[in-house]
C-alpha cells in the first residue's frame, strides 16, 4: 500500500492536471479572440471628388486611385450610348462687346468632347464654325452675337457612340409652372446697344 505521504502527492497531481489544462485551454481561447479582435475592418469607400458642374473638371475614372486613394464615382450610362444631354447653366451676355460666357453641367455618361450650337431665330443653320472642347471644360465664351437679335443656344455631348440629342427649335426654357428646366439648349435674346436705343429716342423727336 502506498504510504500517506505518497498517496497525498498522488492526489494533488490527480486534482492540479484537469485545473491545468483547462486553465491552458482558456488562456489560448482569449488569445485567439484577442487575436480576431485586433483585426482591421476594411475602409468604407467614399465618393470622388467630382462636380458634373466644375470647369476643367478631372474625369472621374482618373480620380480613382489618384494618389493611392479609391473612391467610388457616380452611375453612368453605357459608353456603347450616345450621352445624354448636357444640362445648360447661366449664360451671361455683353450687348456692347457681343460675346456671351454659357456654363453647362455635365450628363451621367462617358463623354469624350462638348460643342455649341448657335442658331439665329428660327434658322436651323450654325452661325459660324463649329469649336470643339475636350471632356474637362464647362464654359465657354460665344462672339459674335448682335444686338437686338434672337438666338437658340444648345451644348451637345458626345462619344464614339455619337452625339447627345437637341430637341427641335431647342425646346422649352421653362414649364407650365415657370420653372427653369436647365435643358440642352436656351433661347437667348441679346439687348439693344444703349448708343443704338440714344439714336432711336432722338429720331423719334423726344
Amino acid at each position: 500500500m502506498l504510504s500517506s505521504t505518497c498517496f497525498l502527492k498522488f492526489l494533488t497531481v490527480v486534482l492540479f492536471l484537469p485545473c491545468l489544462a483547462w486553465s491552458l485551454s482558456s488562456d489560448d481561447y482569449e488569445e485567439e479572440e484577442g487575436e480576431e479582435g485586433e483585426k482591421t475592418p476594411p475602409p468604407e469607400l467614399g465618393f470622388c471628388d467630382y462636380d458634373h458642374c466644375r470647369h476643367l473638371q478631372v474625369p472621374c475614372k482618373e480620380l480613382q486611385g489618384l494618389n493611392g486613394s479609391a473612391c467610388l464615382c457616380p452611375g453612368t450610362s453605357s459608353p456603347s450610348q450616345p450621352p445624354d444631354p448636357p444640362r445648360l447653366g447661366e449664360v451671361r451676355i455683353w450687348p456692347e462687346e457681343g460675346r456671351a460666357a454659357v456654363h453647362w453641367c455635365a450628363p451621367a455618361s462617358p463623354v469624350d468632347e462638348y460643342w455649341l450650337e448657335l442658331w439665329e431665330g428660327g434658322d436651323p443653320g450654325r452661325t459660324g464654325p463649329r469649336v470643339l472642347f475636350n471632356n474637362t471644360v464647362r464654359r465657354a465664351e460665344l462672339e459674335g452675337l448682335k444686338p437686338g437679335r434672337t438666338y437658340i443656344l444648345c451644348v451637345v455631348a458626345s462619344n464614339d457612340a455619337g452625339a447627345s440629342p437637341v430637341p427641335e427649335g431647342g425646346g422649352e426654357d421653362f414649364d407650365a409652372d415657370g420653372t427653369p428646366l436647365f435643358g440642352p439648349c436656351r433661347h437667348l435674346s441679346v439687348p439693344l446697344r444703349l448708343r443704338t436705343l440714344g439714336a432711336a429716342y432722338r429720331k423719334e423727336g423726344h
